[in-house]
């Protein structure tokens, strides 16, 4: 019986063995690419964010606290509210 394509059969594995490589390395580059778009996208823009306008008002609530409890006197009180909101 006359075969056609690959003769015995033992000469295909050689495609086989670069297929699953092509295969490998194509679902590899694919999840970087997938990786490195979400992380680019999902993280902020500067590594060390400026404090929120929450922040502050956090600061100025336990600040005002500190205050009303007599923690502290005015000029303190002053010095400290210009720190937290930037002017001085």
């Amino acid at each position: 019986m006359m075969r056609y394509g690959y003769g015995d059969g033992g000469g295909h594995w050689g495609m086989w063995i670069l297929m699953i490589v092509a295969m490998v390395v194509f679902w590899g580059a694919l999840a970087w690419i997938i990786v490195t778009l979400v992380r680019q996208r999902g993280g902020p823009a500067t590594p060390h964010a400026p404090p929120t306008a929450g922040h502050t008002s956090d600061g100025l609530r336990i600040l005002n606290e500190r205050l009303a409890r007599g923690e502290i006197d005015g000029d303190e009180y002053k010095r400290l509210r210009d720190l937290i909101q930037g002017t001085g």
